[in-house]
């Protein structure tokens, strides 16, 4: 029987495994990746404990500091709040164009292609690494957090930034992969968040009016 005559099923093209049809980022900054997933290899077991902690759960710090920043922005009115409010969902859209980044370039892990002794364990096939949506999602918070708070949008800039780098140090993206996503995630949060900003007033004025009244102002 030749293939012409094979049922449709039997005509399907072979399976291909999704790290297959990946992207190689190593040219970009391998070498880089490399020195310091080298230098996390090295240091004291102090410090690695330390950054593979702040990589895994440090983000809490962020939502932490969303709350104390729509805490203090109630007693500065309603407009004030609205702003301190829209950080979260403006740090969530941020990851959410971050995503769609990551599908659309598909670009495998560092730790799959590199041969390297990484401190966390390398993610799945198919859960790609370009940008990174730690670094988008710290940064966006920070952007966000800066026009509700100087003070606290500094603190969450320094903190963006650490998650950023500890992203690269226990193994799970290229230093440019960290850069981007940093990039995604503040100028996303910049515009979204200058647009609440313009829009602070109406927005409260509108807000006031229904169930989320209770949140934009101090008792």
């Amino acid at each position: 029987m030749t293939t012409a005559h094979l049922p449709a099923f039997a005509q399907l093209p072979p399976y291909v495994p999704a790290h297959a049809l990946a992207y190689d980022g190593s040219g970009v900054d391998g070498p880089a990746y490399v020195d310091v997933t080298g230098l996390a290899h090295r240091a004291p077991g102090w410090l690695d404990t330390l950054v593979s902690a702040w990589s895994a759960y440090g983000l809490a710090l962020f939502a932490v500091l969303m709350v104390v920043g729509w805490w203090r922005a109630r007693r500065a009115g309603a407009p004030a709040a609205v702003t301190a409010l829209a950080a979260a969902p403006i740090t969530l859209l941020a990851f959410g164009v971050d995503a769609l980044l990551k599908l659309a370039v598909r670009e495998d892990r560092p730790c799959r292609t590199l041969a390297a002794v990484t401190l966390e364990a390398c993610p799945a096939p198919g859960d790609w690494s370009f940008p990174s949506n730690h670094a988008a999602l710290a940064a966006a918070a920070a952007v966000a957090l800066l026009f509700v708070s100087r003070r606290l949008g500094a603190v969450a800039l320094v903190a963006a930034a650490l998650m950023a780098a500890s992203r690269v140090w226990v193994g799970v993206h290229y230093p440019h992969d960290v850069l981007a996503g940093c990039l995604v995630g503040a100028a996303v949060a910049a515009a979204a968040a200058r647009t609440v900003r313009r829009h602070q007033g109406a927005l409260a004025d509108r807000l006031k009016r229904g169930p989320l009244r209770p949140l934009l102002a101090a008792a």
